[in-house]
């Protein structure tokens, strides 16, 4: 591991897993088997139908298996479940790309998780449950290269950027560095490492949890430059619905509940915390 390498630090407790196994709540609403009402909007009735990436990636989905509740955003997705009343066993997984859930039609979920940030542009053409998570950005480089030594903004402007086209990470290049030089969008953010790795791009700009990921595991002799500051909407996290779907309102309620009772501030402690200080780039 290279001398300025970030580990992301994780714990794998008992609470995850009796989270992603629970079955339906003791208390609030009934199960939805029990009631016709209940499945009203479902994609299946008595089923609850989740999506997450054609690849889901450590640590939102361990081992590419959101079933095992393993990982943040598979723990999220069961604990809005239970809240919902679906036993574990009731919880079906699609995948889709991340493009094709945000584009307008029917969808082949009743809701989709994949660190979606929600925005007035894609409201026009999906739903969105209230956040269940806010991140920050964060540039990601090769030690040695180009970005070694930025310690701030105006050192990243005559640098070649990259990240996921359509993604926040794309969007706070243009507005909080505003580069020199045209950032190199990418159709993942695999295809951007790689390209880091290659040496095509001096840094890639990553969601904060995926930074101290990728500069603790998967990226060798790579370093967080350091942390963005928010450019145009919060990056809000929150679950991807059907347009006008009758099923928001109450996974809206089931989100904000989950905050409200500490359950997503303890997930995140339990798959996203770091203890790790990130200089904020200015």
């Amino acid at each position: 591991m290279s001398r300025r390498s970030r580990s992301l630090s994780l714990v794998v407790g008992a609470a995850v897993a009796a989270l992603a196994l629970a079955g339906c709540a003791s208390g609030g609403s009934a199960s939805p088997t029990e009631s016709d009402d209940a499945d009203a909007g479902y994609l299946t009735p008595g089923k609850l139908t989740v999506a997450t990436g054609e690849t889901a990636y450590y640590p939102y989905v361990i081992d590419d298996d959101p079933a095992s509740g393993e990982g943040f955003e598979a723990a999220v997705a069961y604990a809005v479940a239970e809240e919902l009343g679906f036993a574990a066993e009731d919880v079906e997984w699609v995948r889709t790309s991340f493009e094709s859930a945000i584009a307008p039609g029917p969808k082949s979920f009743d809701f989709n998780i994949q660190q979606y940030t929600i925005t007035d542009e894609r409201k026009q053409a999906v739903d969105f449950s209230s956040p269940y998570y806010e991140a920050s950005q964060a540039v990601v480089a090769i030690e040695g290269g180009a970005a070694d030594g930025v310690t701030d903004i105006a050192g990243l402007k005559s640098l070649v950027l990259g990240a996921m086209a359509g993604s926040t990470s794309a969007t706070t290049i243009d507005e909080a560095i505003d580069p020199d030089v045209e950032p190199l969008l990418y159709n993942s953010n695999e295809d951007a490492v790689a390209a880091l790795q290659a040496n095509q791009i001096d840094a890639i700009v990553l969601d904060l949890p995926t930074a101290y990921y990728a500069t603790g595991v998967y990226i060798e002799d790579s370093f967080i430059v350091g942390e963005l500051p928010v450019a145009g909407v919060p990056d809000e996290w929150g679950l991807l619905l059907a347009k006008d779907s009758p099923l928001t309102a109450d996974v809206t309620a089931a989100v904000d509940a989950l905050r409200e009772n500490g359950t997503l501030a303890e997930i995140t402690d339990e798959w996203l915390g770091s203890g790790q200080g990130v200089t904020l780039l200015k």
